[in-house]
């Protein structure tokens, strides 16, 4: 069996070598593995910050903290279960996002095709809709669970630009590749562009639950919301860092103020379970806005850590 197992730190400082997603083998074959950690340095969909398209390697070098046991999933050692590989970043073209977006859903095609499940790093989240035509391709339209405190299902930006940072999610619905029906969006707040901002996710057939209520379901109830919603379907899922409240996550594209902590938020990815997941993403960190000690990556890091719990989890349970 292929030896995927990240470096020990008890036996090499984690300030030696070149930072890699949890130290994981830098290598871009995908021969013998269960998962790929791709960057995507992509940030020409957004609207308002730039400088995501830093977000993966500044993830990364945080990562270096994070230790392969997850003690919230009954002490589960991620490696030992999934084999995993950082298969580096997907080619990007600055500026011109279909170009970025042609070069984003091959790599991921390559990924899913040889029976890999792609979790990727951002980048804005413009990124996202590339992979989703990726991996719908092989496994048809998917169910979306995605947290964030935007929905981002506008129709357009900026002289009628189809393609940016806050259209991905009505952009997959019109090209049928995310499943609606069994759909969830989970954190919106804030003020608004127009009274339909949430409404108009509701049309497009997503269930959505605002901030508030995830607060009034809690934790538990909200897994069983999801499970219940995905129902066994393939699921994508994506992971803006701005459902964190920006006094936890600074570095981010659009902060919104009035969101989860860093524990709440891990609280809720530590509660999933019954999820299909085929791919994922964590999106938004900008880490020119960062402060001391990097905590919007590192926390960024963690979400991506715990996703991979979540998918090595369920590969336990199926055994």
């Amino acid at each position: 069996m292929t030896n995927t197992l990240p470096v020990d730190s008890l036996a090499l400082p984690r300030f030696c070598g070149v930072p890699t997603f949890m130290r994981l083998e830098q290598n871009a074959s995908l021969d013998g593995i269960d998962a790929a950690i791709l960057g995507i340095p992509s940030d020409s969909g957004a609207p308002y910050r730039t400088g995501a398209r830093f977000g993966p390697n500044a993830i990364r070098a945080q990562s270096v903290m994070l230790r392969p046991i997850n003690p919230y999933r009954g002490g589960l050692h991620v490696f030992q279960e999934l084999r995993v590989r950082d298969v580096g970043d997907c080619g990007v073209v600055p500026g011109y996002l279909e170009e970025t977006y042609r070069q984003i859903e091959e790599a991921v095609a390559a990924i899913v095709s040889a029976g890999v499940v792609p979790m990727s790093l951002g980048g804005d989240h413009s990124v996202t809709l590339p992979q989703l035509r990726a991996v719908a391709a092989k496994h048809g339209p998917v169910a979306l669970v995605h947290f964030d405190s935007h929905s981002d299902t506008w129709d357009n930006y900026f002289a009628g630009k189809k393609y940016s940072a806050g259209t991905p999610f009505r952009r997959g619905v019109e090209e049928q590749i995310i499943d609606t029906a069994h759909s969830i969006q989970i954190g919106m707040r804030g003020s608004l562009f127009s009274p339909t901002d949430v409404s108009q996710s509701v049309e497009l057939g997503y269930e959505v639950l605002t901030t508030d209520d995830v607060f009034a379901l809690g934790p538990d109830k909200l897994a069983e919301r999801i499970a219940e919603r995905t129902a066994g379907r393939p699921v994508f899922l994506t992971f803006d860092i701005d459902f964190v409240d920006p006094s936890a996550a600074p570095a981010v594209q659009t902060p919104e103020a009035g969101g989860f902590s860093a524990h709440e938020t891990l609280t809720i990815l530590r509660k999933l379970r019954d999820i299909n997941l085929v791919g994922c993403d964590v999106v938004e960190v900008n880490p020119l806005y960062d402060g001391p000690g990097q905590i919007t990556s590192l926390l960024a890091a963690t979400v991506m850590a715990e996703l991979l719990a979540l998918l090595a989890d369920g590969r336990r349970a199926a055994r």
